[in-house]
């Protein structure tokens, strides 16, 4: 399993989880995103309007038939096999994934970093790490 640290320096979760929803939809994939129940509607509301000459297949009802699953709860009720964590909180279920995209700022840094700490020693979990350039892209970190 692959699980990628993005530390969000430069943009916001907003601009940031599009891109990566993209990208797993054009590789044929289904994705789970994972965010406190409370920040649901907000997120919803977000993957709506990124773009105005973009459509990322969403919802948070009838989860078989989404491509991108918006739930409170770590299950692929949709069938995914990528986990978004997009709320900065790690979930050990995330692990039953075979890709993690666990998004955090610097308000949840001790807990990203704790989450290092524990993959690092699993065998199983191929850990990297992202961060922005001053230009705003995605290099990979040690």
């Amino acid at each position: 399993m692959i699980v990628d640290f993005y530390h969000l320096t430069a943009a916001p979760l907003e601009r940031v989880l599009p891109a990566i929803a993209e990208k797993v939809l054009a590789s044929g994939g289904r994705l789970l995103v994972v965010v406190d129940e409370g920040q649901l509607p907000r997120l919803d509301e977000q993957l709506w309007t990124f773009a105005k000459d973009s459509f990322l297949p969403h919802g948070r009802v009838n989860p078989e038939a989404q491509p991108i699953l918006l739930s409170a709860d770590p299950v692929a009720a949709n069938g995914a096999t990528n986990i978004a964590l997009a709320d900065g909180t790690w979930r050990d279920e995330a692990l039953t994934f075979a890709r993690t995209f666990y998004f955090f700022d610097a308000g949840r840094l001790d807990g990203a970093r704790a989450a290092w700490r524990n993959l690092k020693g699993n065998p199983d979990a191929e850990a990297r790490y992202w961060k922005q350039d001053e230009r705003g892209k995605w290099v990979q970190g040690p």
